[in-house]
């Protein structure tokens, strides 16, 4: 049974990249969506290396992960343009990353009213792995290129 609760916790948050992605097309035509290019959940880099990140970006650069988006990559040699450019590609992922995790959020929360709090749980874990640690990660590069920004302005 828990085998099962997995699987379809990371079918459902695979199926949410999809829908984030969708969303994320129509929101980025909006006004709002300016606004979400500089939100931030945690600011503090203390509180990001003290929930994992340092590990999670580890996972991604040094697995099959670091396929997901070919587009956020910097290369040795760099322009300003190049820099702004990337800092859009990561707030497009980190946008579409939200709308999956509020996505999966949802199902999650049905399941809790259900009385299903294993598997409410199992889809909280898998959510926060496969969502929401990437959507902090993009936040955490986005402040870097910023410094670097400010340093080549």
């Amino acid at each position: 049974m828990m085998a099962h609760y997995i699987t379809f916790s990371i079918s459902i948050t695979f199926i949410s990249w999809i829908v984030g992605m969708i969303l994320g097309e129509i929101l980025k035509r909006t006004a709002f969506f300016k606004n979400l290019s500089n939100f931030n959940f945690f600011k503090s880099k203390r509180l990001n290396q003290r929930i994992g990140m340092n590990v999670f970006r580890w996972i991604v650069k040094n697995t099959f992960f670091k396929f997901f988006n070919a587009k956020i990559e910097l290369k040795n040699k760099f322009t300003t343009a190049d820099l702004e450019e990337l800092r859009k590609e990561m707030t497009y992922a980190e946008i579409n990353h939200l709308i999956g995790f509020c996505m999966v959020t949802v199902f999650a929360f049905i399941e809790l009213v259900r009385g299903n709090y294993l598997f409410a749980l199992i889809f909280i874990i898998v959510n926060i792995l496969m969502n929401l640690y990437p959507s902090l990660l993009q936040q955490e590069n986005k402040r870097r290129i910023d410094r670097l920004l400010k340093i080549c302005r």
